[in-house]
Formats: structure tokens, sequence, C-alpha cells
């Protein structure tokens, strides 16, 4: 690749681009520190160049290889493309690297292999899983999002305790994937921010607006891209469960790490997986636009976040085996999240709703009734009896049901009943909308 630094006069230079039947991606030769654009047009045939000119008029050019995050390895990108074989030689050789530098589950294995070659097409999904290496220091998360990391569509490497504006310009600009390590957030704006990045990051059309200051030092709000993979390692679980639930998760301290996993990377780690990255390109280029969601792999008896989250993987599955236990672990874990949902106040407040109107066979019902029937049945667990106002405020501000006053008290009216029902159905295990 002969690469001059480009000039902008020269062109926009450019990490990416999909537009009718071409795809252009970046590639780096780590060797020559040189830059070009791998530009596919004709379902897999390749040719690297320093411009591009698209459908548009505009001419693209590749993003210097002096530029930091390019010649720091924060974000990695293949070399050039490589022959990738077949699909499941491609996952089986990508689960063996896997299994020489990072102690996994097989079966979480079996995943990360998948999500890999997800992240090389995600962007024919709508919606994104995410995944979690979680457990205490020393029992190998870091060394689970190097390895996993490093095969992934443009890894973008940083920490929880990385500045917060970077990560959002990166994630803009260069897309990718997220590779966050120490994400256990606590009591920070910095924290807030990147729960931001991982509460919109999942879905399409769903960007971060952030108020900036332009050089005439008007603050100006702009929208950032933050959709993408992501993978992270933490400690411990995040509070909100909507944001828990994108996560397919591999918790590393429930295993003593093998005695074969070396303790340091060695100087082939490196090598194994750009070669790897240059066949996941040739993937790409070979099967991004007859990628789509299938629908026939969805998951019977499960919420539909749950499908949400699991159909742009399960779709990309071929092995009838692996698609079948990622789909019983996926089933498992909602189930562990139903038994937390119904063990909240909350909960037990609908319980309470539930069981009183069923009781009075009508309406309309005290809130005085509800929290009489709460104090008799959950008593020994809180500290004193809980009051109306109290129980009041839960169906009002948590549950979103309305009260109203009549004759001195307030009721529950009968207009509520739909909405009892459908928080009943909720936090009891059955169906439930999508959120």
């Amino acid at each position: 690749m002969d690469n001059p630094t480009p000039n902008k006069t020269d062109g926009t230079p450019t990490i990416a681009s999909v537009a009718n039947d071409t795809i252009i991606e970046l590639v780096y030769d780590p060797d020559h520190h040189k830059t070009g654009l791998a530009a596919s047009r004709f379902g897999g045939l390749w040719n690297i160049e320093q411009s591009v000119r698209i459908h548009t008029g505009e001419t693209l050019i590749p993003y210097s290889p002096k530029n930091n995050l390019i010649a720091s390895g924060c974000v990695l990108f293949p070399s050039v493309p490589e022959h990738y074989g077949d699909k499941t030689e491609l996952v089986a050789d990508i689960a063996a690297f896997l299994h020489r530098y990072v102690d996994l589950s097989p079966l979480f294995e079996q995943i990360a292999a998948y999500y890999i070659l997800l992240s090389w097409v995600h962007d024919a999904f709508n919606e994104l899983p995410y995944l979690r290496l979680r457990g205490d220091y020393g029992t190998g998360k870091t060394r689970g999002l190097l390895t996993i990391g490093s095969l992934c569509y443009r890894p973008i490497f940083a920490s929880g305790a990385s500045t917060v504006s970077p990560i959002f310009h990166t994630l803009d600009r260069f897309g990718g994937t997220l590779i966050l390590d120490e994400a256990d957030f606590r009591f920070s704006d910095a924290a807030s921010d990147l729960v931001k990045i991982l509460n919109n990051g999942n879905m399409k059309g769903l960007p971060v607006l952030r108020t900036i200051q332009n050089r005439d030092k008007e603050f100006n709000p702009r929208a950032f891209k933050v959709y993408g993979p992501k993978i992270i390692a933490m400690r411990g679980g995040y509070d909100d469960p909507a944001l828990e639930s994108r996560f397919i998760t591999e918790d590393t301290d429930a295993r003593q790490m093998r005695a074969d996993i070396p303790i340091s990377l060695p100087p082939e780690f490196a090598a194994e997986a750009l070669k790897l990255r240059n066949r996941l390109l040739h993937y790409r280029f070979c099967h991004l636009f007859e990628t789509k969601l299938n629908p026939d792999m969805a998951l019977t008896g499960v919420e539909p976040r749950v499908n949400q989250i699991a159909l742009p993987l399960l779709s990309l599955v071929d092995d009838l085996d692996v698609r079948a236990e990622i789909g019983d672990l996926l089933k498992r874990n909602q189930s562990e999240r139903i038994e937390q949902r119904q063990s909240t106040t909350e909960a037990r407040v609908v319980a309470v709703l539930t069981a009183r109107t069923a009781q009075d066979n009508g309406f309309p019902v005290t809130i005085g009734a509800i929290t009489n029937a709460f104090n008799d049945k959950f008593a020994t667990e809180y500290p004193k009896p809980v009051s109306d106002r109290w129980i009041g405020h839960i169906l009002r501000k948590v549950l979103r049901i309305s009260a109203h006053r009549s004759n001195g008290v307030f009721v529950i009216p009968a207009s509520e009943i739909p909405k009892i029902k459908a928080l009943s159905a909720r936090y009891s295990g059955g169906s439930s909308r999508r959120n």
C-alpha cells in the first residue's frame, strides 16, 4: 500500500462506507505503517485503493496511519482481506483462538465466537445484544476482553475510567465494537454518560444528544452515533433491569482457570488475531448484504426483549445444538430475572392488588384496603407497618396506577383493570410488552 499522507483537499478521510452494492473498509498494515481503503463491489471481490469515488460523486480517502487511535492500536483494523474459507471453518478457527488464550465455559466460548462474527455484520440488524465478563479481579476478565475484542469488527479499547468525550467522538467517527473494561460505574457524571452509551447503543436510531460549544462559543446540541456491538468487563451488575437484559454474561469466577492458559500473551498473539480479522473482513464483504434477521429462530415462552436481543445472534448460528444451548441459557437468565422481579416491593404491591381486586370482585378498591392486605402479608419483612401514603406513592409513581379521592378516601377506579392485569402478568412471569 503506497500511502502518502492524504491532504484533506484530495477527498474525505474515511473509516468505512456502505452504499448501494459497495462496501469500503479502512485497512492498516502495522508492519509498514500504511493505510488504504479495501473496496468490494462484486460479492466479495476486492481491491485496495488510495481513493474511491462513490455514487454521490464524493471521493473517499483513508485516514492517515499517523492518526493516534490507529497507530497506538487503540482501534484495531484488518490489513488486507484474506479468503475466509467457509463459515463453519471460520467459526471453528475463531473458537480455537479463544480457547488458546482465555478460559471460557464451553458454551460461552461458542457464543463469543458467533458474537465476533455478528460484530462484522452487525449493521445488517436493528438491535444487538452485548457480551459481559463478570467476576472479581484476577479471574480473567481483562484477558477475555483483549482476546475476544482483538477479533471483533473495528474494536475500540477503553476503560470505565476513561474521559468520556473521546469515547463519544471515537464511536461516532470510527463506529465498530466498544471494548469497555472496569464498567462498574458509581456516582459520577462520567459514569452516567457511559451508561447512556450502553442504554442507547444496542438499537439503531437512538443517538446520544450532547451539548458542545462551537468555535464561536455557541452551545449547539449534537447527536453522537453509539450503535454497535459492545463487550464489557465488570465485578457486579447494574440496578436497571432493562440494561441488565441486554447482556449475555459469563461469570469468570465460577471456574478455575485452565493450567494451559498462558500467563502473558505471547508475541504471536497479535499476528494470529490480525490474520483472523483479515478473514473476517472477507466474510463481511461476501455476506453483509445477504445477512438478515431470521424470525424462525425466535425462542418460545420468553419475553419480547429476550428475542429482541437474541435473534441477531441466533440468526448466524447454523449448529442446531449450539443454538438450542444458547436458547436454554437465555431462558434460564429470564427465569432468574423474573425471580428477582417478583421479590421487589412493587411486585409485592401488584400481587396484593391483584388478589384484593379478585377478592372484592369489583371496583373501586381503596388504598387503605391495599395497605392493610400488604401489611398482613409482609409485616415480618419490613421494620414497621407501611402507610397508605407509601402504598399510594408506589402505585402512582412506580406502577403508574391512578387513584382519586371518593367520599374522603383514595380509591383505584375500575378503569385501571387493564393496567393491573398487564402488571400482574409481567411481575408473575407472563407475557409483557417490549421496553
